[in-house]
């Protein structure tokens, strides 16, 4: 199954070469090894990710695509989706994007700077 995954593997990254999304960058750290990428993602306009470059590592099982990788950003990151310790998901910034955006916002822009090595305000 890893020789399917690694062609499936192949043939995306050189369709991300040619093509690339808009605000991602992503491909194999070393070419020994197609398993286990790097990617950097850049905040969408128009949000309070805005500016920011956010690295993230993905780890692809010898069955993909039929499984799916798994990612992780290796900064500071606040996002509702992204778990806390105690919960599968951060609750917290779910609750504060539903009641207190502005404060949300705070936060979130000051992950933003810290990954542009910008002062915090």
């Amino acid at each position: 199954m890893a020789g399917s995954a690694l062609r499936r593997l192949m043939a995306e990254y050189k369709q991300l070469t040619l093509n690339p999304p808009e605000g991602i960058i992503a491909g194999p750290i070393n070419e020994e090894n197609f398993f286990e990428w790097e990617a950097l993602i850049t905040g969408p306009e128009g949000t309070c990710f805005e500016g920011g470059v956010f690295p993230a590592k993905l780890n692809f099982p010898p069955d993909y695509p039929l499984s799916p990788p798994k990612m992780q950003f290796t900064c500071e990151m606040f996002h509702p989706n992204k778990p806390n310790d105690e919960s599968g998901a951060n609750v917290d910034a779910a609750k504060m994007w539903r009641e207190d955006r502005d404060e949300f916002n705070r936060i979130a822009e000051r992950i933003v700077r810290k990954t542009l090595g910008l002062p915090l305000p």
